[in-house]
Formats: structure tokens, sequence, C-alpha cells
């Protein structure tokens, strides 16, 4: 179909901000792994197992919203980038981590926030439908074991701040609608966090 006159800048604007979005991953994911650390492990082999659950997790949301995805429109990736900035969902950077010089305080630090974020996230997609209620609870939980498990190491190696950190304001999701294209979102840059988090989790632990 189509695309009127009036919608083309908008439309020139969303490829644009997919364009930007893709680059910032790409880059994170392309730079050189630093050193390994002296990072216990056993923590690295249980963030591993996590995170491949965690991943498990969001795959199955995923799978659940994709039947969705025709009805709601949600399926073109320029239009999710708009709803993106719409709805104010935010991603969490890994930049400490692929690095040339990776810094172990800041890599465990943007994990750890990171994970915060995400399970404020998903809390704010409470009542996104009862058939995707369970899964949405189980990888919450999930997230929140996992965030727990970077804490812990942080406050084994003196490295945690005095106070845990407290949660943002979080997306209002207005909507049944709102809702679920947050899920789509919000899975799907959880998603890529988790890639990223992996590639950095299995290379220290690989050393």
């Amino acid at each position: 179909m189509a695309v009127p006159a009036a919608q083309s800048p908008m439309k020139l604007m969303a490829l644009q901000l997919l364009l930007w979005h893709s680059t910032l991953w790409t880059v994170q994911e392309a730079t050189p792994l630093g050193p390994a650390s002296s990072l216990p492990q056993s923590f690295l082999l249980k963030c591993l197992e996590q995170v491949r659950k965690i991943q498990g997790d969001g795959a199955a949301l995923q799978e659940k919203l994709v039947s969705e995805c025709a009805t709601y429109k949600l399926c073109h990736p320029e239009e999710l980038v708009l709803l993106r900035h719409s709805l104010g969902i935010p991603w969490a950077p890994l930049s400490s981590c692929p690095s040339q010089a990776l810094q172990l305080t800041g890599c465990l630090s943007q994990l750890h926030s990171g994970l915060f974020l995400y399970q404020g996230l998903l809390q704010a997609l409470e009542g996104i439908s009862p058939e995707l209620g369970p899964t949405l609870d189980t990888l919450q939980l999930d997230v929140a074991d996992f965030a727990t498990t970077i804490w812990q190491q942080m406050e084994d190696l003196g490295m945690a701040p005095a106070l845990q950190p407290t949660q943002g304001a979080m997306p209002a999701f207005t909507s049944a609608f709102q809702r679920r294209a947050g899920g789509v979102l919000v899975a799907s840059h959880l998603q890529r966090f988790l890639e990223l988090a992996y590639r950095v989790l299995r290379h220290l632990a690989q050393s």
C-alpha cells in the first residue's frame, strides 16, 4: 500500500532511528574483548547458566507475541522504533564490557544496572494478558535472580555501592496495545543485552 506523502518524513525518521539504534549494538558487539579477569569460575559458570535460562524465557515470550504481531501491526522495525520512542522505553548499554581494556567494576555495574532496568520494565508490563502472564512472571523472577548474583559478586569484591540502586520511572502502558508493543520491544532489547552479556562472560570463563 502506498505511503501518503505526509507520512514520508516520519517513515524516513523511523528508518534513520532504526539504523542508529542497530549501529550502537553492532559497535558494542564488534569491539574486541579485553584481558580475562580474576572472577571465580563458579560465578562465571553460574552466570552463563542464568543467561541461558533467561534467554529461553525471553524466547518463549517472543514466540507467544509473534501471533499478535500481524493483528497489532508490530512486526515492522520502523514502527517499533517509533513506538519505542513514543513510549519512552530505554535500553541498557554494556559499553564497559566489550572493550580493549575491559573495566571489571564498570562491566559488573552495567550488567547489574541493565538487569535491574529490565526487571522494572517487565514489572511495568504486568497485566499484558492472561496467556502471557505466567511466562512474564517467570522471566521477571529469573532476571531478578541474575541481578542478585551479580550484586553479591560485586559485594564479595568490594565493588558494590553502599546502597542498592532504586528503580527510576518506568513507561506507563495505558492500553492493551501499548503493553503488547512494549512486550515486543522489551523482550527484543533484553535478548540483545543478554547476547552481549553471554559473549563477555563466556570469554572470561574460557580465559
